[in-house]
């Protein structure tokens, strides 16, 4: 192993090179991953904005791969950071630091085989079944064929062939027409355009580079299929980790509709007997007869006259896959077109087998605490169209993420949220790490103590670096405790005068964030007539636009959902207000999050604290945070729901806020708006 220099001597020269300046907060992050990584001790890093975090990790990542030899796995939520680490962070750091390390450290960026052009379905004849929506819809059809010829186009000019590259980009049912995925693909031997493939080309590239950047969503591929998707590591970094549990709760969610089942059918159609064909269809008839009865809802039991219906589809699943492909039969032979046609057609099928077979055993255990999964019908309408479709999901991904993350790599997770409560454990506990006793959060036993002694948990500890921000002196919280507590039936009237008087009093630059899209409208709607500054809401146009515009004008307003709570960062007087209308605890009628509740609560935890509790502080973190993203920055959180100084829980939901000065009198959160706003 080659001699480098020691940490801060490093962190030192790619601060200076990058023009920043030297920040404790990062100085101790870096020193905590590099002790993680040294020891293999798992750490979780609570790292507010302005921190640096990003250089904190990369340092010591890049330290370790250049020394070791080890390529380090780096996984984010958003594309957003994505493209900063690999089209900013990165190329600057390998630069600043390329002398020191003895040569330049290589990066590649990974995504999922979906995410690039395949170049055997652009030049085969084999488009994708129209959705049922589009069967009837001229206009949806002929924009699906503008796009897909516009797809065709770039296939012949692109380097990469990633999706994230085409501008402007296209609707999913078009990218689908170029694409495959994972169980889709002939593979490189197979396939005749396997040497020019583009996913191929990435993975290549990933296995040569030191720092791998992938997305929550790959890392849980790779974690959950057992098949190698990232390269060889030892070393994992999570950045915006408290998106873990959710990104990978989505990665192993599956779903029955009897839509799928008859595109399977489509697709199974010249390739085996016309009799298999039918039965399909006829299995997908049954399946739709069954849920067509059945009111959208959980399923604790399996509801009358579901299992033979499912039964009906694995076995008719079953027996076309036989067909397509029979116990050493041709099933790899053929044309490219052919191959290519059964490859897909085995993907659709091995679909819908595997989730009729998740629903059927779902049940086996008597307890729907311990089951694995929770099974629940949803009903949603596309286009006008009504339609069923059953989803099961992992009751929990902890145990998952114990034995294939933190069991095969030292994970260092940060994010400037990972404090519930005042506590790292609500989060913790979640990923499949034991709680922590007396939890080390001071910098001194992040960076040399003893791992705690019990050998039958997995050792990890925590550290917050704080925050460059002085919160009390540059922010408000303001909670309107003589508000009523919001009810079912929308923004009160109460509720939009409040906000009235705050916009005003703000000049525009006011962030809206709301718990359903429904009230954002509803708040648009009725602001645009009262106000004389601008209102942006969310689905006016592309969020990206949106954004731009809202920061360009200091006297507009924009206003949405919890979507827009992570992607919108705009420091300066553009945003100097940040109004929440209630806390985001999640629907009663979630079926998941509320089966998650029950489990724990049936061992005889406190559910609604563990749950809904920490799922609505993590949202309002993350809403509040929105407010200070440089240290310049001044202004006002409002949060409307007077249950947050009310309730019994509302000290816990605050304990996982920035330390913001916080009132209750309108009259002081008025003057001292307006007092920015003249300033």
């Amino acid at each position: 192993m080659p001699e480098l220099p020691p940490l801060p001597e490093l962190l030192s020269t790619a601060v200076q090179a990058l023009g920043g300046k030297e920040r404790t907060g990062q100085v101790t992050m870096a020193a905590a991953v590099d002790h993680a990584i040294d020891t293999k001790e798992h750490l979780a890093v609570q790292a507010g904005t302005g921190t640096g975090k990003s250089l904190a990790y990369l340092v010591p990542s890049l330290r370790h791969a250049v020394r070791t030899g080890r390529t380090v796995v780096v996984s984010t939520a958003t594309i957003a950071l994505q493209r900063q680490l690999v089209d900013r962070d990165l190329p600057r750091l390998a630069d600043a630091l390329s002398k020191p390390l003895g040569r330049q450290a290589k990066f590649a960026i990974l995504k999922g085989r979906n995410n690039y052009l395949c170049l055997n379905k652009i030049n085969s004849v084999l488009p994708d079944e129209p959705a049922e929506a589009e069967l009837f819809d001229a206009f949806a059809i002929s924009r699906l064929g503008r796009e897909v010829q516009r797809l065709n186009e770039w296939a012949s000019e692109t380097e990469t062939g990633d999706r994230d590259e085409l501008a402007p980009g296209v609707t999913d049912r078009a990218w689908r027409q170029v694409s495959v995925s994972s169980r889709e693909c002939l593979g490189k031997s197979r396939c005749p355009f396997g040497q020019d493939c583009f996913a191929e080309r990435a993975r290549a590239e990933s296995a040569q580079a030191d720092v791998v950047v992938t997305n929550h969503a790959l890392l849980a591929i790779d974690a959950i299929s057992g098949i190698q998707v990232l390269p060889e590591h030892d070393v994992v970094v999570i950045d915006e980790a408290h998106e873990l549990v959710d990104r990978v709760t989505g990665v192993a969610t599956a779903e029955l509709a009897p839509s799928a089942i008859s595109a399977a059918a489509r697709r199974c159609a010249k390739l085996i007997d016309e009799q298999e064909v039918d039965r399909l269809e006829g299995a997908a008839d049954a399946w739709h007869e069954a849920l067509d009865e059945l009111p959208a809802a959980r399923w604790d039991t399996m509801p009358n006259g579901v299992a033979p219906a499912l039964a009906l589809v694995r076995d008719a699943a079953w027996n076309a896959r036989t067909a397509l492909a029979p116990p050493g039969g041709t099933s790899a032979q053929g044309d490219p077109d052919t191959a290519a046609a059964r490859t897909l057609a085995l993907a659709a099928i091995d679909d819908v087998h595997d989730s009729a077979v998740r629903a059927l055993t779902a049940f086996d255990e008597p307890d729907p605490a311990t089951r694995r999964d929770v099974i629940w019908l949803a009903s949603e309408d596309i286009r006008g169209v009504p339609r069923k479709t059953l989803r099961m999901a992992p009751l929990s991904v902890g145990g998952l993420l114990r034995t294939r993350l933190f069991g095969t790599a030292t994970v260092v997770l940060t994010s400037a949220t990972l404090q519930i409560g005042g506590s790292f454990d609500g989060l913790a506990v979640t990923w499949g790490l034991p709680a922590q006793i007396g939890g080390r959060s001071d910098t001194g036993a992040a960076n040399g103590a003893e791992a705690p002694s019990d050998a039958d948990t997995v050792r990890w500890s925590s550290l917050d670096v704080g925050s460059p921000f002085d919160h009390a002196k540059s922010g408000i919280l303001y909670v309107a405790k003589h508000l009523p507590a919001p009810g079912r039936d929308g923004l009160p009237p109460a509720y939009l005068d409040e906000i009235e008087q705050l916009i005003r009093a703000a000049g525009g630059r006011t962030l809206g964030l709301f718990s359903s899209m429904r009230a954002a409208k509803a708040a648009t709607e009725a602001l645009r007539n009262r106000l004389d500054t601008p209102v942006l809401c969310q689905g006016d146009d592309a969020t990206g636009a949106l954004v731009r515009k809202f920061a360009d004008d200091p006297e507009t307003s924009l206003f949405g959902t919890l979507s827009l709570w992570q992607g919108v960062d705009v420091p300066g007087p553009s945003l100097s207000l940040v109004i929440l209308d209630r806390i985001p605890f999640p629907r009663p009628d979630d079926p998941l999050l509320a089966a998650r509740q029950r489990a724990v609560e049936s061992r005889g935890g406190n559910g609604f604290l563990t749950v809904a509790a920490n799922h609505a502080a993590l949202l309002l973190a993350q809403g509040t945070g929105r407010l200070l993203r440089s240290v310049d920055d001044r202004g006002v959180v409002a949060i409307l729901d007077s249950r947050l100084a009310t309730a019994r829980y509302g000290g816990y939901l605050r304990a996982s806020l920035p330390p913001y000065w916080e009132t209750s009198d309108p009259e002081v959160v008025i003057k001292a708006l307006k007092r920015l706003t003249s300033g």
